[in-house]
């Protein structure tokens, strides 16, 4: 059963087996922004991902001078959470490490998501801490799919000059990349866009992007702070765009080097804790411009990304 909550403005529901985003609504008009996960297009809405990002080489990663298999965007999001903390404005949920994840995935681990309502807006707040007597290695990501339309637009916080590293159809990163944006800072949602599969920036300069929905009148304005990559995604033509923050990437095509070395991994010392969160701000308006520049938090980019202790 999906835990809720609910203010005057939004209400929010979020399944415990993967911790997964299900609904974000607006309370006044029941407009739904987030994707509802039609089977026959994508199944998912806003999984997340841990402890790998994309694919690994061969599904194989080396830890110790052990191999171990991890599928595709990780475990955290096929296994339980407990929820663990409910107030009237924040869910908590935990997912800890057991003998079936340390099949693929040797390290201890607590992951916690924290998921606050506040006005128009949705933070959500993903915490791993490290109980192990060494430094463990992972990458994590979120990946939230919101409803709109070709046509539509992303407009970046400043203009934007990016390049999108491709990836082949095993997910791998093939060491090419493709102009996207010059000295610009608005990305049109277009059925061929995602062609060749997600684009995935690195160096983004921007702290936020907004989704700007003409036919619903709506928008959603995504903070994502100093990540190191950034990945925009679709199925071709579907009416739904994900806007995803990664800690960590892909594997490049014939990695084998250990998982410690693989690009954009994080290192967490013995019993120490990485967070990161993700803000959205969710807006209706009968006009075909908005300004939302009051829906942002005012210690969100001190709270977007940091070390912290739980």
């Amino acid at each position: 059963m999906c835990a809720c909550l609910q203010n005057q403005q939004l209400s929010i529901e979020v399944n415990p087996f993967g911790a997964v985003l299900t609904s974000v609504r607006a309370c006044r008009s029941g407009h739904e922004f987030l994707w509802q996960g039609d089977p026959a297009v994508w199944n998912g809405q806003s999984p997340i991902l841990f402890p790998i990002i994309g694919r690994l080489a061969d599904d194989t990663c080396r830890i110790d001078g052990k191999s171990y298999e991890i599928i595709r965007h990780g475990i955290a999001r096929h296994r339980p959470f407990a929820l663990v903390s409910q107030t009237p404005s924040e869910l908590v949920f935990l997912q800890t490490s057991d003998r079936e994840t340390r099949q693929s995935y040797p390290y201890d681990y607590e992951l916690y998501v924290r998921f606050k309502l506040s006005g128009d807006g949705l933070t959500v707040r993903h915490t791993v801490h490290n109980p192990n007597d060494r430094t463990m290695y992972f990458s994590i990501g979120a990946h939230p799919a919101f409803n709109c339309a070709l046509g539509d637009t992303l407009v970046f916080e400043q203009k934007e000059t990016l390049k999108s590293e491709r990836i082949n159809t095993d997910s791998l990163l093939t060491g090419e990349a493709d102009p996207i944006l010059h000295n610009e800072d608005t990305l049109t949602l277009h059925a061929s866009l995602f062609d060749k599969d997600a684009l995935i920036f690195e160096n983004v300069q921007s702290d936020y992007v907004t989704l700007h929905c003409r036919q619903s009148r709506t928008a959603v304005r995504f903070f994502f702070g100093k990540v190191p990559f950034l990945a925009i995604w679709a199925k071709p033509a579907a009416p739904f765009v994900c806007i995803e923050p990664w800690h960590g990437i892909n594997d490049p095509v014939g990695f084998a080097g250990d998982f410690s070395k693989k690009r954009g991994i994080e290192a967490l010392a013995a019993g120490e804790s990485f967070s990161f969160s993700w803000y959205a701000a969710f807006l209706e308006d009968e006009e075909p411009t908005w300004d939302i520049s009051g829906s942002t938090p005012l210690s969100l980019k001190e709270t977007l990304y940091a070390y912290t202790a739980l």
